[in-house]
């Protein structure tokens, strides 16, 4: 921070920028299965995430609602949640103000934006913090099925 009319300086990262991908799942009282790494997203690295750690908090009869990203509408990923039971929707395509998950990432980016983040591994541990800090808040959590317009999955 500067003071009130003062330029702030301070070193920030530039030059190639390297894609971090963050997954989770969001329940009605909190997030589960967290997981960051480096890359984007592929169907690979998705399926690896359903399998070691997404399924691993399902239980038979719950519902797991998905975007229309390709590495979300793999067989394999759908074989791996219906195996343990679970349910899976997936939402309209160009959606976004339906996908719960955009108020948690929201939430977690503007917590980290108050950081003054100097590296990649600051970022994640950023990131990661967060998420950890709304895990212990399920009013946190149930507030974003609040949404007008994620209301719906509370219908299910």
């Amino acid at each position: 921070r500067s003071a009130s009319g003062e330029r702030a300086v301070a070193a920030v990262p530039h030059g190639h920028w390297k894609t971090t991908t963050f997954l989770a799942a969001l329940r009605h009282d909190q997030i589960v299965a967290p997981c960051v790494f480096d890359g984007a997203i592929n169907g690979e690295r998705f399926l690896a995430w359903v399998r070691q750690a997404l399924v691993q908090t399902l239980t038979p009869g719950n519902i797991v609602i998905m975007d229309n990203l390709g590495s979300h509408k793999s067989q394999a990923v759908r074989d791996a949640i219906r195996k343990v039971g679970a349910r899976l929707i997936f939402l309209p395509p160009y959606s976004p103000h339906l996908n719960h998950d955009e108020v948690v990432w929201a939430h977690v980016k503007r917590e980290v934006s108050r950081k003054l983040v100097q590296s990649k591994d600051e970022m994640k541990q950023f990131a990661l913090s967060a998420l950890h800090r709304i895990q212990k808040l399920p009013n946190l959590v149930r507030s974003f099925f609040q949404q007008p317009e994620c209301q719906y999955a509370a219908a299910m």
